[in-house]
């Protein structure tokens, strides 16, 4: 495969003087879709799941396929070690952006299928190079050539090599999320790479595009998903320190709401964020309204505003790097780091690279890594 053309998509905070002050919302910082792929989705909307708030950006169905896949590889690859579904995600986040926009049924089936540009070598899509075709359009509806195919973005001639029915319907389809991240999954393995070893998980990722960029782009996403999948470690957390993350916590699986939350709790929100989506209809939170509901439960008071809330306490600079946080700061995104007034977002920061996050319209209160949201802009410590 060749590649590659990305692109980020984020949205910002945008101050909203209604009656109340501005509320806040932002997107992950990667959003790169193959250049095979003829999606053209620029910022998404795309929901979130609760599932321990792992599962960041991902459809619930495309979850379960990738975590399924992880479980049946072994059946295909017995040498092969490391496979998690963070791997999985990692591919699909930037090969298709996890299907997302297209409807994905009980049984796996992606409609409408996902295709890629024509491998003509016209330049479409970044292409240079002729691939004749192999599959007489079966897989990628086209005698013309070769494109590839469904949320992994397979070669339909790669696909007759690891394709493999992992529904048990006796039909092995790259459209289908089931069959599609099986057959990713033992692409990745090999002959039976051990994926714990950082130097054979890139191996791994290198030949599914070799590409030093797409290798890079795809360790990022893997190790967001990773951080977010992981329960955090609260053992040695104590005190007002504890109350205001298990606030935090207990709030995952609520919807964002732009406007929404308060001190009291989650509410209806207004309208509308920078994407258009209105907060009336919805009982939740929006980033700041949760960090305001978190710390009254500790006894303290946050402004409204993510950008005010970062004048409370002491001040922890971005020039320090995540590391110099600790669990229970407040922790910000600006679209121009230094600058307190372009703040957009704020999370909880529970340690270990994550943070209780509320992240945009369409998603819910989950874990995150530190590192999905753009523009780092240090913390606050208020306990």
């Amino acid at each position: 495969m060749r590649r590659r053309r990305g692109r980020a998509a984020k949205w910002g905070c945008v101050v909203v003087m209604l009656l109340f002050a501005a509320v806040c919302c932002a997107a992950p910082v990667g959003n790169a879709i193959s250049a095979y792929v003829a999606l053209r989705t620029g910022a998404q909307d795309d929901s979130g799941i609760a599932e321990g708030g792992s599962a960041a950006d991902i459809p619930a169905r495309m979850l379960a396929a990738y975590k399924k896949a992880g479980q049946q590889v072994g059946k295909h690859v017995p040498k092969c070690q490391g496979m998690r579904w963070p791997i999985l995600a990692g591919i699909a986040k930037v090969e298709s952006n996890h299907a997302v926009g297209r409807n994905i049924a009980a049984g796996g089936d992606i409609r409408p299928k996902i295709y890629g540009v024509l491998l003509n070598g016209s330049g479409a899509g970044g292409n240079t190079t002729v691939f004749p075709d192999t599959d007489g359009g079966k897989w990628d509806g086209t005698s013309q050539g070769e494109r590839a195919v469904g949320p992994f973005q397979f070669l339909p001639s790669t696909w007759e090599g690891v394709g493999k029915d992992a529904g048990g319907d006796q039909s092995a389809d790259p459209h289908n999320a089931d069959d599609a991240a099986l057959g990713a999954a033992i692409y990745l393995c090999g002959n039976g790479r051990d994926l714990t070893k950082r130097a054979q998980l890139k191996a791994a990722i290198w030949q599914y595009n070799q590409s030093g960029e797409y290798v890079a782009n795809v360790l990022g996403w893997i190790d967001q998903y990773t951080a977010a999948a992981k329960d955090p470690d609260l053992k040695n957390v104590t005190g007002r320190v504890r109350t205001v993350i298990e606030a935090a916590l207990s709030q995952r699986g609520v919807p964002y709401s732009w406007g929404g939350g308060n001190a009291n709790g989650k509410s209806t929100g207004f309208c509308c964020s920078p994407s258009g989506k209105s907060g009336t209809g919805i009982k939740g939170f929006d980033c700041s309204g949760l960090t305001q509901y978190a710390y009254a439960k500790a006894g303290i008071s946050l402004p409204r505003v993510a950008s005010a809330q970062a004048g409370v306490g002491q001040r922890i600079p971005a020039s320090l790097g995540t590391r110099a946080l600790k669990p229970g700061d407040l922790v910000f995104y600006a679209t121009a780091p230094g600058r307190d007034a372009t703040i957009y977002h704020v999370g909880i920061y529970l340690g270990s690279g994550q943070m209780v996050n509320a992240p945009r319209p369409g998603a819910v209160v989950r874990l995150d890594g530190v590192n999905t949201m753009s523009g780092f802009a240090g913390g606050a410590r208020l306990l």
